[in-house]
């Protein structure tokens, strides 16, 4: 093909143009095959008992519609190809309904419109992957805890601006990662109850002359709550914009912790081993075992920030009215970004569960590092009067010395001390032998610190019941909020059966 072909312009007279079909319509259709054909049955379901209930429509007529959306080739839809025979699947679903209920179904559209429709749908595949990105979250933070529980006494050091700290505990980083974790969750949750709200019966923006039942609707498929405003129902987008959000600072702060598992995989520092069915080989190097698969985790949530960033950018300077045509195109990137969130938190929680953990070499660096010093000085303190920058300045100076001797935290002594107190305060300290050596023990170090929020086990054991106790909470949020969702569907599904089953009886009648 040469650049001319390239160039060539479409020469159809009529709907649609190529260029609109393989830019815009062909990829929404294959969209809607996957994530919207399920919900726009479920919403035809619920506005025809919604109708029928409200006497909007002759029992007969919903009897015949009822059974056609029984009866519609729901896997042959989902197998077609856009021929541009219908503008979209939408009315591709209208085309095959009027086929098998004849004139009646054109009663399905009274007091309805694509936009409050097409919103609900949106709404409706939305809800389902926050819950799905929330249970794998939540599967995720159950192998952090397990994991934080079992080590509340591995000592090992942590880091600030990337360099040795102070002494902790594995169970208290553990405890801090499910922490945030925790609130990254929460603010899903938050997105879901932004998400779950109804957009039917404010039809294109204005709701309908028809009595028609929002409530009922919302009910039938399981909303908590209307978007009252008809005109905000179907131009608000931070139902949207809100799980955007909250999915592109879970993936920022989840990226952080990958980070240091890459880090601490290294042999230079040697104290974590991902199992086996999480690494794999070098074709050249036979020594290696690659984190490959905490490394993907690592590029999956860049790409869920990216897939976020791009929902909020659409968003962007999009003027305040039907927002449907524009979540077309934006609505694939929000849903792509919870897949791979929940991707990443169920693959980490496999890593996490399955990680060996070299507690010896995390203890040995802890009691051959300076970061037990804070607790020297705080030692001074309380022995000797002094004020805390006084013996900072004490214990600055001691350490400084010891390492231009190239010595280690082992070569504090007394003397040494002595000599430094006596250049800060002009004269030589009291302290013991044994109060120093306990001042420099990690173990030590971590007991003491046992206020809230503090590396002391009993403490983190406490906290660590009360992440248990927000854990369970979640999880029971998200088994009663799927609850709700399948009672509805049972609901519905049973009454579309009862009304199917009527045209039956009908056909007799008439007979």
């Amino acid at each position: 093909m040469g650049i001319s072909d390239e160039w060539k312009l479409d020469d159809e007279e009529r709907f649609p143009g190529a260029a609109y079909t393989r830019a815009v319509l062909e990829p929404a259709y294959e969209q809607a095959k996957s994530e919207l054909l399920g919900p726009m049955m479920a919403v035809n379901q619920a506005h025809l008992i919604m109708l029928g209930e409200q006497g909007l429509i002759h029992e007969a007529d919903a009897s015949r519609i009822a059974d056609a959306l029984t009866r519609i080739d729901l896997e042959a839809l989902s197998q077609s190809t856009y021929t541009g025979a219908y503008e979209d699947l939408f009315f591709q679903v209208e085309h095959e309904l009027a086929e098998l209920a004849g004139e009646a179904a054109g009663y399905l559209h009274l007091g309805r419109s694509r936009n409050d429709m097409g919103i609900a749908l949106y709404r409706l595949v939305l809800r389902e992957k926050l819950l799905q990105a929330v249970s794998s979250g939540l599967f995720l933070q159950r192998e952090l805890l397990k994991t934080a529980e079992a080590h509340t006494d591995t000592v090992m050091i942590g880091y600030t601006h990337t360099q040795q700290a102070q002494p902790t505990t594995l169970a208290h980083y553990l405890s801090a990662v499910a922490d945030s974790l925790g609130r990254d969750l929460v603010r899903l949750q938050r997105a879901y109850s932004g998400c779950n709200r109804s957009s039917m019966g404010a039809a294109a923006l204005t709701t309908s002359g028809f009595a028609v039942d929002r409530s009922r609707v919302a009910e039938l498929l399981a909303f908590d709550e209307l978007i009252v405003n008809a005109y905000d129902a179907v131009s608000g987008s931070d139902y949207v914009g809100e799980a955007a959000a909250a999915v592109q600072l879970a993936a920022v702060n989840l990226g952080r912790f990958v980070q240091e598992l890459l880090l601490w995989c290294t042999q230079e520092f040697a104290v974590l081993r991902v199992a086996a069915p999480y690494v794999q080989i070098s074709s050249i190097m036979p020594q290696k075992r690659n984190p490959v698969s905490v490394e993907h985790a690592r590029a999956l949530l860049s790409a869920v920030f990216g897939d976020a960033q791009t929902v909020l950018t659409m968003i962007h300077n999009t003027p305040f009215g039907d927002i449907v045509d524009t979540e077309d195109d934006l609505q694939p990137y929000a849903w792509r970004s919870l897949e791979k969130l929940s991707a990443v938190y169920r693959l980490l929680a496999n890593v996490i569960a399955t990680l060996h953990i070299r507690k010896d070499v995390l203890r040995t660096r802890a009691e051959e590092s300076f970061a037990t010093v804070t607790e020297l000085a705080d030692t001074l303190v309380r022995q000797e009067g002094l004020s805390f920058r006084q013996s900072h300045l004490i214990v600055s100076r001691t350490v400084s010395r010891v390492v231009e001797s190239g010595g280690s935290v082992r070569d504090i002594s007394l003397q040494t001390l002595d000599a430094a107190a006596r250049e800060t305060v002009g004269y030589p300290l009291k302290l013991s032998e044994e109060a120093l050596r306990q001042a420099l023990d990690p173990h030590n170090f971590i007991e003491v610190r046992k206020l809230p929020g503090g590396p002391n086990p009993l403490e983190v054991a406490r906290a660590l019941k009360e992440q248990q106790e927000r854990f369970d909470s979640q999880r029971d949020w998200l088994e009663q909020a799927r609850g709700s969702i399948r009672a509805a569907e049972q609901q519905v599904s049973r009454t579309i059966s009862e009304w199917a089953r009527r045209v039956t009886k009908l056909g007799t009648e008439a007979e």
